[in-house]
């Protein structure tokens, strides 16, 4: 019954993308569909905007938007190198723009003329964020030609970003621990496992995601708090092992806290722009259904 009625909130609500990705992820949908989709909001920069992070409604490109992007082909495990969507986006970050020799901007100026949430104001004072540009470099370093200044450059923004971590260990980002679990499975995935030493790397993250899990579990309804399914996509994953009791235990709160329209909870809002919060807000939801659906796929038993 929760599939039927998540499935049935999507088709009524949810935006070309997401029908898209769902179509994929749970009835034999098609790559091609979600790239198409995908590709509209993609700017002739190469970079992605116009709220695919649902958001900032900026319609300049911009890293997180970018990043967006490179999630969903991620998601649809796309391995073309050469489709045109990958070149644009290698294209954006190869350009300088939004970049400052070392990360790629958390958030840049024109969203301030956009609706948005108030966490993509930006701050020219902003501290040095490696989210997104711990996920963004583990995208050059899968799809970029060895031979490239854009790859060679990747490798080296890789070392810098380990310095970094362990040089702040433990964060207390959330979403900056995501970034990195998700630049060492890059790195595990292209095999470039001299690059860094993984070993280490891997035991600073099991260490840094029991560090940053929400474990008041009484909060996870009405809070944005910190779930294993941040970090934890599959029970192949290098840091499930750890958090097995966990992401079973959050397969039982999916479960457990459907609505009866079929969605879940938004646990954050933002009030400047009420209008199109109304709207985001509906984009969210099927966003967190087809996240949550997923998880469901790959942990409930």
């Amino acid at each position: 019954m929760y599939y039927e009625k998540a499935r049935d909130f999507i088709y009524k609500n949810a935006r070309p993308i997401d029908i898209a990705r769902w179509k994929y992820l749970f009835e034999n949908g098609s790559k091609e569909a979600v790239l198409e989709a995908l590709s509209t909001y993609q700017n002739e920069d190469g970079g992605f905007a116009h709220a695919l992070e649902p958001d900032c409604w900026n319609p300049h490109s911009a890293p997180v938007q970018t990043w967006v992007a490179t999630e969903i082909i991620k998601e649809i495990q796309l391995e073309d190198k050469n489709h045109p969507i990958v070149l644009g986006i290698l294209k954006y970050l190869s350009s300088g723009k939004d970049f400052n020799g070392h990360t790629w901007a958390n958030t840049v100026v024109s969203n301030n003329d956009y609706p948005h949430a108030p966490w993509w104001d930006y701050d020219s004072q902003q501290e040095l964020s490696y989210n997104p540009t711990a996920c963004l470099i583990g995208f050059i370093l899968k799809y970029a030609n060895e031979d490239s200044q854009i790859y060679i450059l990747a490798c080296q923004l890789a070392q810098e970003a380990f310095s970094y971590f362990k040089d702040h260990f433990p964060l207390e980002s959330m979403h900056t621990v995501s970034c990195f679990v998700e630049l060492y499975e890059y790195l595990q995935e292209c095999q470039l496992t001299e690059l860094l030493d993984m070993k280490e790397l891997k035991t600073l993250l099991t260490q840094q995601i029991q560090h940053i899990i929400t474990y008041d579990t009484s909060k996870w309804a009405i809070e944005y708090v910190c779930k294993p399914s941040l970090f934890i996509s599959s029970q192949t994953s290098d840091f499930y092992e750890y958090n097995q009791k966990i992401c079973q235990f959050e397969c039982e709160f999916i479960l457990d806290t459907q609505e009866a329209d079929g969605t879940w909870a938004i646990t954050w809002s933002w009030d400047d722009y009420p209008e199109q919060w109304a709207i985001t807000k509906n984009w969210w939801k099927s966003d967190w259904i087809i996240k949550y659906m997923k998880f469901l796929k790959a942990f409930y038993q």
